[in-house]
């Protein structure tokens, strides 16, 4: 059977009654070529080289997959792997993706497009791919047992349908989902509108990124796939700050950003110096009378969220998940509080034994940020980054929004730290100081009614 047979069979089949369809080996010959990335590193967008034009999207830490333009439909070729993702530079970790990264590459088609993906399985075992949110013949969803029979391993499979509606939306395995998704199997998918939408505004700057979580102990670097919510790693795309590339923009841009949620809990994320409005959902474009300026927006679980903004403030603003335990990397979630624990006495003992022996916590956790202390290889700091002016104290899900009045227009490299004009920043007072004020003793606002002992649920015995 050669390839044309194989499409003009399916196409008089109906693709509305056929589930994704293995390929023969001799149509396997006319695939298109698998397309890899090397390095995790944000990729320029990807001008459209032939089909209807439209504004190209920059996938965080990502890039966006060629595709091959075949009598007039849009080949694209997925293949499921292992492979080793840089989550931060010293960190690698051992994950499952496609085209040699994790999460995959970002599918770009437009409103209207006949759209036709291969997928080859080189995991350990089957698998299979949902196109999250997607209108599309129910034999194309891709749950594998529901809609399709899974993908074995060395085989390729095919999914045909037309881009129905414009949006963003994912794709993922919908077969052993527990495992393929704990490992990395992910991508992000946009649909462009094939004309100007009344909804959907143009913009300069279009970025998409995808939320992810890992469980990956110090020193090692697979993730532990049967953890529920104790997560230690929070990643963008796989990324954890300071690997993270910021969001390089030009003064008065008009920005999009495209966040998607595929980890295992909600994140309210929150950007400095800018109001931004929702003006988009992966089931479509918000109407115009439902969104209203906001600086945090929540992502729930399966959820994609699209915040537009004009970039008219110059500065590095931080941009990041408000969840706190969320910007920091491979933290130990067993650790005693020991502020205000004096150590003094204790630490000569210790270190009568243990000459190394570091103190840490009774002032904070600041001075894990400072301490140079010996990690296991290949582990990411708790609490880093360095900025102008000293320790960041970051990590996990945190980036920076870089604007600037001389960035040029579609130049997306890093142009370095801002520098504060002056009078504009925060400095060190000298000068006398007015009265502080507080709360006099022995009122309601220092006296508590009832005392109370405050104890910390553990465990997941309730849920």
């Amino acid at each position: 059977m050669n390839r044309r047979h194989f499409f003009n069979r399916a196409t008089a089949a109906g693709f509305t009654a056929v589930a994704a369809a293995s390929v023969s080996k001799v149509a396997m010959a006319a695939l298109p070529e698998p397309a890899t990335m090397p390095h995790a590193n944000t990729a320029a967008p990807l001008a459209p080289p032939n089909g209807r034009p439209y504004n190209p999207v920059v996938t965080l830490n990502g890039w966006t997959l060629p595709w091959r333009m075949n009598n007039g439909v849009k080949e694209f070729h997925l293949v499921a792997e292992p492979v080793v993702r840089e989550m931060t530079p010293g960190f690698k970790a051992n994950m499952w993706g496609y085209n040699g990264q994790s999460p995959g590459p970002t599918i770009e088609v437009v409103e209207g497009d006949r759209v036709r993906i291969f997928v080859t399985n080189k995991l350990p075992e089957h698998t299979s791919i949902h196109w999250h949110g997607q209108r599309l013949p129910n034999g194309m969803d891709g749950v594998a047992g529901l809609t399709q029979p899974a993908i074995p391993v060395g085989k390729t499979f095919v999914y045909e349908f037309v881009a129905r509606r414009p949006g963003t939306f994912m794709y993922h395995p919908h077969a052993d989902e527990m495992t393929q998704m704990a490992m990395g199997m992910m991508g992000f998918w946009v649909t462009h509108p094939k004309e100007k939408h009344p909804l959907i505004e143009e913009v300069d700057r279009d970025f998409v990124f995808l939320l992810n979580a890992y469980d990956i102990e110090p020193g090692s670097m697979t993730p532990k796939i049967m953890t529920m919510l104790d997560f230690n790693l929070w990643s963008w795309n796989s990324r954890i700050f300071p690997g993270i590339d910021p969001l390089v923009v030009r003064k008065n841009d008009k920005v999009r950003i495209r966040v998607g949620n595929l980890t295992m809990t909600n994140h309210p994320i929150h950007l400095h110096g800018h109001e931004f409005t929702v003006t988009g959902t992966d089931g479509g474009p918000t109407p115009r009378a439902s969104r209203w300026p906001e600086v945090t927006a929540d992502v729930a679980v399966g959820q994609m969220r699209q915040l537009e903004f004009l970039a008219d403030e110059e500065g590095d603003w931080a941009f990041h998940c408000h969840k706190s335990h969320h910007t920091m990397n491979a933290m130990g979630h067993n650790v005693p509080t020991m502020i205000g624990v004096d150590h003094r006495g204790l630490i000569k003992q210790i270190q009568k034994s243990a000459p190394d022996y570091m103190v840490m916590g009774e002032r904070g956790m600041a001075d894990m940020g400072e301490m140079q202390m010996p990690i296991p290889d290949n582990t990411a700091p708790m609490m880093t980054g360095t900025g102008p002016y000293g320790g960041v104290e970051m990590g996990g899900m945190f980036s920076m929004l870089k604007v600037r009045k001389d960035q040029k227009p579609g130049d997306y490299s890093n142009p370095g730290w801002y520098g504060q004009p002056p009078g504009t920043q925060a400095f060190e007072w000298e000068g006398a100081l007015p009265e502080a004020a507080r709360a006099k003793p022995g009122s309601a606002a220092t006296t508590p009614a009832t005392e109370v002992q405050i104890r910390k649920p553990s465990g997941h015995g309730s849920h």
